[in-house]
């Protein structure tokens, strides 16, 4: 069975291998494909396509976008986007610049607090890269703040700690829109991590298909069997497809491999023909 990862990031977001190298490795595992999904960006898309050139991979053009749905972060894959897509371009250049702000005020909250951090410990030498959380709890590790990245978002940048403000992200309606816009499939991802309960999950994908939803990531590191059936068939009663990705980040998650999770992920390649045949705008 040929295998693929549609849900893989690189060092253009929060990932610690840069796109050519992630495809290396997505060749040296065997991948038929795999989609590169950084958050709120697709710069790394052009590396990662030309260093798969002359080979059997298939690099789908892909990104995750960050909504808000009733407070609650949620993100959004997008897969076979245009990555030159002007519209989808600016807006996620403004969304970097706010995302930009709010680092500088988490910076400025771990200087005022005496953490020895500066915007140099987050960059590591690559400036223009989308800092994340991650970075954050990388330098921390670095410093010797903290003993774990686990332990730096479990001290301090878990979602409501005082290092953690709330960040802008889009409206979910607009985060598909801009996916389709860009000639993309648009699906939720890791549903379960938002730890809504099966009913409100339930409730937010039906208004999601509404606002042009076309998937679920079915298959992903941390769900469990029971969790895939069931949004298996959730994909059933909404008519949507289901796709699968490790949410491979490098070191930044040693325990994620890419293609394979933590070592139970198996996603079909026969996944992406419908998923091929329903991208575009």
């Amino acid at each position: 069975m040929e295998l693929i990862d549609l849900h893989v990031h690189s060092d253009a977001s929060d990932g610690t291998l840069a796109p050519a190298a992630v495809t290396a490795l997505a060749l040296e595992t065997g991948l038929s494909a795999y989609a590169l999904t950084d958050h709120d960006t697709t710069d790394g898309v052009r590396e990662a396509v030309d260093a798969a050139k002359h080979t059997p991979l298939e690099v789908i053009p892909g990104t995750e976008l960050s909504a808000l749905y009733e407070g609650c972060e949620i993100h959004i894959l997008g897969l076979y986007v245009n990555p030159e897509s002007r519209t989808l371009r600016e807006a996620l250049g403004q969304l970097r610049a706010d995302r930009a702000r709010r680092n500088d005020e988490i910076l400025a909250l771990f200087q005022r607090d005496g953490f020895p951090l500066t915007q140099g410990d987050l960059e590591q030498g690559a400036p223009g890269q989308v800092i994340t959380r991650a970075h954050f709890a990388r330098a921390l590790v670095k410093k010797g703040c903290v003993s774990s990245m686990d332990q730096a978002f479990h001290r301090y940048l878990d979602h409501g700690k005082k290092y953690c403000p709330q960040k802008k992200a889009f409206d979910p309606d607009k985060a598909i829109r801009l996916i389709r816009k860009a000639g993309g499939f648009p699906a939720l991802a890791h549903p379960v991590q938002y730890r809504l309960g099966w009913n409100k999950t339930q409730a937010m994908i039906q208004e999601l298909k509404e606002m042009g939803l076309m998937g679920i990531e079915v298959y992903y590191s941390s769900h469990t069997q029971n969790d895939s059936l069931r949004l298996k068939e959730l994909c059933r009663r909404f008519g949507l497809l289901p796709t699968g990705g490790s949410d491979f980040h490098g070191s930044n998650k040693p325990g994620i491999c890419l293609g394979r999770g933590r070592g139970g992920l198996r996603v079909s390649a026969l996944l992406l023909e419908d998923i091929r045949k329903s991208a575009g705008p």
